[in-house]
């Protein structure tokens, strides 16, 4: 359904990205922001899957500033090297990526932003720092925490799982107490990747209930 284009920040960094166009007009368009994985078969299929309901969607290769067209699995193996990259990760960067990725689809309408664990976070920080958002969604975006006191420019939905080892629920409950206005929602027994259906921790039930919620909250603020 996709297809893979090229983007060029105002700093004129040039990136991958991949845009999946509705078969008819848009509802709106959707910035999609991967993990730290790339832009890999599950977010290709979540850009597809955001079309198939309506919107364009847009995944931007946040990391072609240091290893260009990066993509992998799940394996623990393949886990370990995604990680490796992590120390090269700059916010800043990928607010430019993010901002030319939604300037690519901008003529479409509404826009939204979504993210997933690295992304969650990218998409809490294109939310408050890129102007022209009309909503934005979060999956088990940990990182959030260290950035809760920043305000977001459009209203926010974040997902997270209780059974997260890598995002305590104190940070959750903290992050609910300074974004008081967002819609947070926890999901029980669900682990980190909860609503990726490639990984061991898929969880079939929290995932259904998330992406309904995410879709009503794109209808509610992209119409």
């Amino acid at each position: 359904m996709g297809t893979k284009l090229t983007l060029t920040t105002s700093d004129k960094h040039t990136l991958g990205a991949y845009r999946a166009d509705p078969a008819g007009k848009p509802k709106g368009g959707i910035v999609v922001i991967q993990e730290i994985f790339g832009v890999n078969h599950h977010i290709r299929n979540v850009c597809d899957r955001l079309a198939a309901n309506g919107y364009t969607a847009i995944a931007p290769a946040v990391f072609d500033r240091f290893v260009r067209d990066f993509e992998c699995g799940y394996t623990p193996d393949e886990i370990a090297h995604a990680r490796s990259y992590l120390g090269n990760l700059n916010w800043d960067h990928m607010i430019l990526d993010m901002a030319a990725a939604q300037a690519n689809i901008r003529s479409v309408g509404a826009l939204g932003v979504i993210g997933f664990c690295m992304g969650g976070t990218a998409s809490f920080l294109a939310a408050c720092r890129i102007p022209g958002f009309a909503a934005g969604v979060s999956f088990y975006g940990g990182g959030i925490g260290k950035f809760a006191d920043e305000k977001p420019k459009c209203p926010m939905q974040m997902h997270f799982g209780e059974a997260d080892d890598g995002i305590p629920m104190t940070v959750v409950e903290e992050i609910k107490q300074k974004q008081r206005p967002a819609e947070i929602y926890t999901y029980p027994a669900a682990p980190h990747g909860f609503a990726c259906d490639e990984r061991a921790s898929f969880r079939q039930d929290a995932s259904d209930l998330a992406w309904k919620r995410t879709y009503e909250f794109f209808a509610k603020h992209l119409s």
